[in-house]
């Protein structure tokens, strides 16, 4: 195939831009290489999710746990290799050349509007529900960051008052606290200034998983032993133990895909090389990374507590010493999620603005004003400030860590990861039914279905049991 130079709006700094037709976000700069999209997809991938790895291990025991996490590292590969194609082709039947800035878009293209507008649902679902596992997790951290003068100093507290003190305390007022962050940042205009939050939740990202793999290592080594067990917790009850491991699959199952900003990273590399080339490489090179960076924090947390590996490696207090360096993996979780927050938030408040703004065109609604010299905008203040009041109320009610994570997880993983990359890469190639390769992906695909189910009762059963047990 000729290699080409594709044509992509170029914009700096790197940012995140609307499409016309509404349904998605892209990257517009096309200056990157194999490592800027290695660090791009770590950034991605990377998150609040790696808290609960060790939990997840736990649950699952040393040979279950492990390759669970190296199963979901395949699939994960293997949907960045299928989605690689979709970013500039031929059209097969009419030979119209194709260029898709993100994943709905390609979905559009090769699998038609009805699939486009489900697969746009759950993309947006996606982007909700991270604002509130965000709001859940950032409340525990900021419980437990002692240096926060607004929050109690809980970690100060086990250090003063030894590690059976009872310094348990509700997370309502600090997922308040949260929220009323979140409605100020969130009256940011658009992605233009929001460069600096990425960039700050990329590094407090690294830091407080660094950490956590770090003490856990140190712990594991100080005890002279590795804990834990092949089969994991043990449980009273069989059927309790069903459950937690499908809770731990889901919460596996969040922390791993990254379809969703794959083909807007794709976009922002240059050719020649072949961006198709380069992307294949640069996701090996992360889904790897990633993959022992997991390994590690799963691993080096269960070898550390084992039975009693806490649901959030950070703030279930496993680790009580050095409290100043727990004080600041949780004021990074805490700095990261603000900015991720609105990293994803943004993405959704500009397209329900841009909607808005087209369908209402000429709307007093949509003019601006200014406020001790800050420019607010009634549509954006409004809708804004009701999407986070909307997302910390949800939280409030369901402020359940490893259960809401493992709901995340399975309630997209399945079409997001699996399907829809599986049914566009059989339309692509025009795989005919029933050939070997069809049979293969099919197999797989319902494989995954069944594991997606598994998980996502298991977390509603968890949330139920949480909330009303």
């Amino acid at each position: 195939m000729a290699e080409y130079q594709e044509d992509v709006e170029i914009d700096k700094p790197l940012l995140l831009r609307t499409s016309h037709n509404m349904t998605d976000v892209h990257l517009v700069i096309d200056e990157g290489n194999v490592w800027t999209a290695v660090a791009h997809i770590i950034t991605a991938v990377i998150g609040s999710g790696v808290l609960s790895l060790s939990w997840s291990v736990a649950q699952l025991g040393w040979v279950a746990g492990p390759l669970t996490l190296l199963l979901f590292a395949l699939v994960t590969f293997l949907n960045a290799s299928l989605l690689t194609n979709f970013h500039h082709y031929s059209d097969p039947i009419n030979g119209q050349t194709i260029t898709n800035h993100s994943y709905v878009q390609a979905v559009q293209n090769l699998l038609g509007g009805l699939s486009a507008r489900i697969c746009a649902f759950l993309a947006y679902f996606n982007l909700f529900k991270l604002g509130v596992v965000y709001t859940i997790t950032s409340a525990i951290s900021i419980r437990h960051a002692s240096f926060w003068q607004l929050a109690i100093e809980q970690s100060n507290c086990y250090h003063e008052q030894g590690h059976e003190a009872d310094c348990e305390y509700a997370l309502t007022s600090y997922m308040l606290l949260f929220g009323i962050i979140q409605i100020i940042a969130s009256q940011i205009p658009n992605f233009h200034t929001t460069k600096w939050l990425s960039v700050t939740a990329a590094i407090m990202s690294f830091t407080y998983s660094l950490i956590g793999s770090g003490l856990g290592l140190a712990h594991t080594i100080g005890n002279g032993k590795i804990e834990g067990s092949i089969g994991g917790v043990p449980t009273d009850k069989p059927i309790q133990k069903v459950w937690l491991v499908a809770q731990a699959i889901g919460d596996i199952a969040f922390s791993y895909p990254f379809p969703l900003v794959f083909l807007e990273i794709q976009s922002t590399l240059k050719s020649p090389p072949h961006k198709e080339v380069t992307m294949k490489k640069a996701s090996s090179i992360a889904v790897f990374t990633t993959t022992i960076f997991y390994l590690c924090c799963g691993g080096f947390g269960y070898a550390a507590f084992g039975n009693s590996t806490p649901g959030n490696i950070l703030t279930g207090f496993g680790f009580y010493e050095p409290y100043w360096l727990i004080d600041l993996a949780n004021a990074c979780v805490f700095l990261h999620l603000i900015g991720g927050y609105q990293i994803f938030c943004q993405t959704l408040y500009a397209i329900v603005e841009r909607w808005y703004a087209e369908k209402y065109a000429g709307s007093e609604f949509m003019s601006d004003f200014e406020i001790l010299e800050i420019r607010l905008n009634p549509v954006r203040l409004c809708f804004r400030t009701s999407y986070v009041v909307l997302t910390t109320s949800i939280a409030m009610v369901f402020p359940y860590f490893n259960e809401v994570v493992a709901f995340a997880g399975s309630v997209t993983f399945w079409p997001l990861v699996v399907y829809f990359p599986i049914e566009m890469y059989f339309v692509h190639k025009m795989i005919v039914s029933w050939t070997f390769k069809w049979v293969l992906l099919r197999i797989f695909t319902i494989v995954c279905l069944f594991v997606s189910i598994f998980a996502l009762i298991g977390s509603i059963q968890g949330l139920i049991a949480k909330r009303f047990g």
